[in-house]
């Protein structure tokens, strides 16, 4: 179905690239993938490539109320680290690569039909939509980098990403894993006010 639909860009490894993208940016340099382990204690997501094969893993530690992940390439090098901070009205992470690298990705929470995300520190921006499950990377002078497309009704979260720069992929990386960490926040506290909003109007 990905390679066919112009408006959900996920598709499985070993499918052909999304049509959307191809008319928009061109064939992708490299195509990458995610799945999140469930039922395991450590929050862990696997990255692979188009031959399924692991190029990075993403590890949370549990309990962390900030969210605390690292990230490592195949042969155990470490990529960067990500933290939540704990804001009222915005999500805001921050992100250490292995360089000394240093910036920010920051989203109002509730901010349900267009999402842009800033990435302070890179000038770039995460632009997309969370009902549409698709996302798209842009550098700071408007290019593009990556497109990001999330699988719906999957049990292990899974999404695949575009990537059109290269070298800038252990970033990309980044800030893929700290998206899909923010869209699951953002889907437990719907859930959280949903509750609550069921709790309140039963009393």
């Amino acid at each position: 179905m990905g390679v066919f639909s112009k408006y959900h860009r996920f598709r499985e490894a070993g499918e052909e690239a999304n049509i959307n993208n191809v008319q928009r940016f061109g064939e992708p340099a490299v195509s990458l993938f995610t799945t999140t382990k469930v039922f395991t204690l450590h929050h862990h997501i696997d990255i692979t490539n188009s031959r399924e094969e692991v190029v990075y893993e993403a590890n949370t530690k549990f309990p962390s109320i900030h969210d605390k992940t690292d990230i490592t390439d195949a042969e155990g090098r470490f990529v960067a680290h990500i933290e939540r901070k704990l804001l009222t009205l915005h999500q805001r992470h921050f992100i250490t690569m292995g360089d000394g690298t240093k910036f920010e990705i920051s989203n109002e929470l509730f901010h349900l039909v267009k999402d842009i995300m800033n990435i302070e520190g890179l000038g770039w921006q995460i632009r997309g939509n969370i009902a549409g499950l698709n996302f798209e990377l842009y550098d700071e002078h408007g290019e593009i980098i990556a497109v990001i497309g999330q699988k719906m009704f999957s049990i292990h979260d899974k999404y695949c990403i575009d990537i059109y720069r290269t070298e800038y992929q252990d970033t990309i990386v980044a800030v893929l894993v700290t998206l899909q960490h923010m869209i699951k926040d953002r889907e437990a506290a719907s859930v959280h006010s949903s509750a609550g909003g069921s709790s309140s109007s039963g009393n």
